[in-house]
This record gives C-alpha cells, structure tokens and sequence, in this order.
C-alpha cells in the first residue's frame, strides 16, 4: 500500500506540473530556456534560430510580436477572449491539458511542413471545437493572407456559435500585434450572408450546414472545421462522404492547409466512425485523437482513505489504474458511477476510450470488448469483384469460369477456395435474403471456413448487394459452387412467403434443389408426416439459439472474423423490452445474422478427421 500511496503521489505531481503560457513553462513542443527582461523564458526553438531573435532580444514589445508567430499558446493567452463556461465572464485563453495535447498534434504536422489533417472523437465539452477554430485564427491572423476557411456543422446554428467565437476574437484583438492598418473585424463579403471577410488580412471566412450543402460548394478553401460529422444525414441523395470530398478535395496538400473532422460518437457503421477506423488503422490522411474523460482536470475527487478505494476496487477500477489514473480520478469515478443504473451507460457518457465512445448505450448484447477483440484480425478483402459463370440462373450458374476483380464488385474474398476436389464438409455457405431496392436491407452470402489458418472457423469471403431473390439464390449457389460445393444454408422465411414472377418462393428453391447436391435441411413440423424442408428457418425459438451461440462465439473469440462491418453490426445490436434481438432503428444486421446462423450450422457438423504419418494416430479438430 506505501507503494501504491508513493505511486499515487508522483502521477498526481505529473498532472500539477506548473503551465505558464505567458513565459512559456510547461507549454506545447521543444523550448529553450531563456533569461530575458528580468525573467526566465521558455521560447519554441524554431524561434531562437529566427535571425530576428537577437535583434529583438532588448525590446519586450517586438519580442513579443516576434513570439506570436511561433508560440500558440502565447499568442492565444494575449489575443483571444472567450467565454469562461464556469462563471459565464470573457477571459483571456489559457489551454487545458487535452486541448494542449491536441495542440501538440497539430504544431507537429505544421512544424514538419505537413499538410494539418486530424479527426477528433469528443467525448465530454473540454473546448475542442473551441481549440481548433482558433487555431485557424491564428493561421490566418498571424502567418497567411487570403487563406481563406469553411466551418461547417450538423446545423447552421451550431456552424454560426463557432463563428461567434472569431467574432469575439477578432473584436477583443490587441493592437500590439496586430500588423495591419484595418482595425481587426469581421466586414461582409459582398452580398453573402455565409461568408465573412478579416478586414486587412483578405482571409474569407464561411459557415455552412450539413443541411445546406450546396451554399458552401466550389469556393477556395485551404482550411475546413468540420463539426459533429457523425451527426450529418446519409440519405440516397446527400451523405456526409460525398460532401466532405467534394469540399476538401479542393483543398491542396500544401503546408498551413487544414481538415478537422470531429464529433461525439453516434453509434457505429455511419461515415465518422468509418473513417475514425481507418484513421486508427492507419489507413487515412488524418490522425485520430481521442481525450478521456481522466484527462480533463475537474473529473477528480478527494480520497479520504486511499486503502479502503483500493482494496474496494472492481476490475474495471482496477484498469483505470492501469492506465495510469490516479486514487483521485477512479474516486470520482466510482461517485459519479452511482448516478447512472449501468456501467454501460456511464461509459457512454464518459468513456475512457474510443471503443467504449462508440459503443452503444442501449441494451447492447455483444460486450464492446469482445467486439474490438474481433475486429483485430479485420482487415480490406486483398480480392474484389465478381464469380462469372457461363449463366446467371439455372445449371449454368454452377459452371464458374472464374474470378472477375472489379473494385465495384460485390464479391469480397480474402482466402480463397482450396483447389482440387470437393469440400463439402469445410465450407459453410450461409445466405440472409434482403430487398431487392438500394433503400432496403442487404441480401449477404457468408463464405465460412470451418477449419481456418488456427482451427478456428474463418470468414473467407462474402457478397453483400441487392438483387432480385431469384438471382441471389442462383448467386449463392454459385459461390458455393466455387468452394468445393460447400454446404449451402439459405435463410428461408422470405422466400417461404413470397411469390417472384408469378411463382412461389419455395419453387426457386425446389429448382435449385435439382442442381446444386449439398443444400441444408431442416426437420419439417409443420408438414404431415414430417419431412425435410429446404433452408434454415428463422423464428423467435431459432433465432434466440443462433444469437445465444453467436455471443459465445464472440466472447471466446472462437472464430476469426474478415470484415468491418460485422463488427460493426454487432455493436448496435440490441436485445429489445419484450426479450426480442434486432439492430438498433437506422442500423441493419444482415452481416450479423449470416455469421450466427452459418456458424451455428458450422458446430452441428461432425468434426473433421485428418489421417496424420502414422496411420494409428487420428487428429479430429
């Protein structure tokens, strides 16, 4: 426990470390330490090696009009007002800790002479949006004329809020380090209600919505803050990816240029997630920075008896130390805790990390941890395109010429078929029927490899589209076709119910039945003298089983899952009041139900026997 206490003591030091933006202690990037005008000065290093440095060195005033250009944060402590969310009055900026490592982040792509590209996931109102607008104002106030900036939002109020902060700035901005004869304001441009103009520096600024897309379209901007992205609608003929590349696309990959995104989480699957994702792979132009809720300096309480917290912790506690939290911040915690019926739903609202940010606060059935666990081994299908065969329905369907890639396609492959043969007992093909319009639900085949690259069933390949039911279940044979006449199961409900072309659904599959040899079958109760039925009927008995095996499944990482989007899926996917399963409203789960049927289906079948060297030793996995 002295340990524990000793330890306590230094991270609780870490977070105190004085910060003075005015002399420079404790502030952003690399400093030199300087003694100048009766002080100690920690100055950025980029402006000791300014030929003017020394020239200045005896005159505090153009010392500091010099250090403006160099030092943010000095700069934002002598020329931004904003207002103190505490107790309502106008003061003077002074950046708090995640605000100075998101400044950090920023000066480290402007120093490099990047171009500035980040996605923000806000979590709780620690001035995000608030650092990066004026972070664009220093930019174009300090180090660039015509360089001109969007700030765009959900709503045109918001977009107007964020511009009220530049009003206020450009209003309460000192004449000492303003270089222009033009007193610094904010006049119109032209006869545009969007965009304003700084008096003297020529740099436009506009504001828009994700409602009104069109009026900030085609002008020539070199920053944009895009603000509460995951909120944009996505409809047919609007989304929020088809705006923000036709808005940033024209903003050239040069030094001093800028793309924020950012917002709170809204759920998973929609445009900001995505790109969050990839922006954690590693994938995006942009860099990915999150704040937890430990890092904002209030969420802290005092601890009467640090051994009592401690031997009272849960795990979950237990991990925030790991983390490097102090005895303080879990306190708070556990108090703050107490006000909410769920860990979960405290998590939504101060999330430690970004899985916890994104994940859903309803009641979700897959635990978000086990869903990130699975998402580790996802990744872009290497393969992608289309099977050709010599017909797109019938026998002909089944005799595949081969693999088309086409980026458009909606085959995505990751391994593909074993050559040679049948595999009849390896391969799972598992089929859940969607619309047929781009509106509707997604029709998913599901390729599942019984005995992946570790033994564990793998997901090898999968189509997603729409498509008429007829020619989709053609598709599905031919897919199957293509891995070794794998096991077909076809989600049936649909077809059982409907009529194409005149013709029941259940005719498809009899057609299909007298071609393809390896359907599955269920037990027909409903039929006199039972029978077998084609296909894999989903009801409230079934579907409870396959979701129940599923959440096994994921909890034991027992198979490796291929594609983003059911991960996706899964973290939206509720258990609703009544008991009954189905992704949240907005949200779809045809992915999710191809893996709990087609690998529910995967463990009823018999294990595999491989004959090893010795013909005495079986190896049955």
């Amino acid at each position: 426990m002295k340990d524990i206490i000793e330890e306590n003591i230094r991270r609780n030091r870490a977070l105190n470390e004085a910060y003075d933006p005015m002399s420079g202690l404790g502030c952003t990037g690399e400093r030199t330490e300087c003694r100048l005008f009766g002080r100690c000065l920690y100055v950025p290093e980029q402006m000791v090696r300014d030929e003017k440095f020394t020239l200045v060195s005896s005159d505090e005033t153009a010392f500091a009009r010099l250090r403006v250009k160099y030092d943010f944060e000095f700069w934002a402590a002598n020329c931004v007002t904003i207002k103190d969310k505490v107790s309502g009055m106008d003061m003077r900026m002074r950046l708090n800790r995640p605000q100075r490592r998101v400044l950090g982040e920023l000066e480290r792509q402007r120093l490099s002479r990047q171009p500035i590209r980040l996605i923000m996931l806000k979590a709780r109102q620690w001035g995000g949006s608030t650092l990066v607008q004026t972070y664009m104002a220093w930019i174009q106030c300090v180090h660039r004329r015509n360089w001109n900036s969007l700030i765009c939002a959900h709503v045109k109020d918001t977009s107007a809020t964020i511009r009220g902060m530049y009003t206020k700035l450009l209003a309460n901005y000192p004449e000492t380090f303003w270089d222009e004869e033009a007193a610094p304001a904010f006049r119109p441009f032209e006869r545009s209600v969007n965009t304003r103009v700084i008096e003297g520096r020529g740099c436009m600024v506009t504001v828009g919505s994700s409602e009104g897309q069109e009026a900030v379209r085609g002008n020539d901007y070199a920053m944009a803050h895009l603000s509460e992205v995951a909120f944009w609608p996505d409809t047919a003929s609007r989304s929020p990816e088809g705006f923000i590349r036709a808005v940033c696309g024209g903003i050239a990959r040069v030094p001093m240029s800028l793309i924020v995104l950012e917002s709170t989480a809204n759920g998973v699957g929609n445009y900001f997630h995505n790109e969050w994702m990839r922006s954690v792979r590693g994938e995006s132009d942009k860099t990915a920075v999150f704040v937890p809720w430990y890092e904002i300096d209030i969420y802290s309480a005092p601890v009467d008896d640090p051994e009592a917290l401690w031997t009272g912790m849960d795990d979950y506690e237990k991990s925030l130390w790991e983390r490097g939290c102090t005895l303080e911040q879990i306190c708070w915690y556990r108090q703050k805790r107490k006000e909410y019926p769920s860990r979960q739903l405290m998590a939504a609202e101060y999330p430690t990390d970004d899985v916890e940010a994104f994940a859903n606060s309803g009641n979700g059935v897959f635990d978000p941890v086990h869903i990130e666990k699975l998402r580790l081994s996802c990744r872009e299908a290497p393969m992608r395109g289309e099977l050709t065969a010599r017909a797109v329905s019938g026998p002909g369907a089944l005799d595949i010429a081969g693999f088309a890639e086409d980026s458009r396609g909606s085959l995505s492959v990751w391994k593909r078929p074993e050559s040679g043969g049948t595999n009849r007992d390896r391969y799972v093909v598992a089929v859940d029927i969607g619309g047929r319009s781009a509106a509707s639900d997604y029709s998913v085949i599901a390729v599942i490899d019984r005995f992946g690259e570790d033994g564990r069933p793998e997901i090898a390949a999968q189509w997603r589209g729409h498509i008429d039911h007829d020619l989709l279940t053609w598709k599905a044979a031919s897919i199957a076709s293509w891995y070794g006449e794998a096991l077909l199961v076809i989600e049936s409900n649909t077809l059982e119910t409907e009529h194409t072309d005149g013709e029941p659904g259940l005719y498809i599959l009899s057609q299909l039945s007298n071609v393809y040899p390896n359907l599955y079958r269920r037990e027909a109760a409903d039929r006199p003298g039972g029978g077998m039925r084609i296909g894999f009927h989903t009801n409230r008995s079934t579907k409870s089983l396959v979701i129940s095996h599923l959440i096994s499944v994921v909890r034991e990482s027992a198979y490796i899952e291929r594609d983003f989007g059911a991960c996706n899926e899964m973290t939206v996917y509720e258990c609703g009041p009544s008991g009954s399963f189905g992704a949240k409203c907005g949200y779809h789960d045809d992915i999710l139900m191809t893996r709990a049927i087609g690998l529910y289906v995967a463990s009823t079948m018999p294990a595999r026997v491989c004959i090893a060297a010795s013909p005495r030793r079986l190896f049955r996995w």
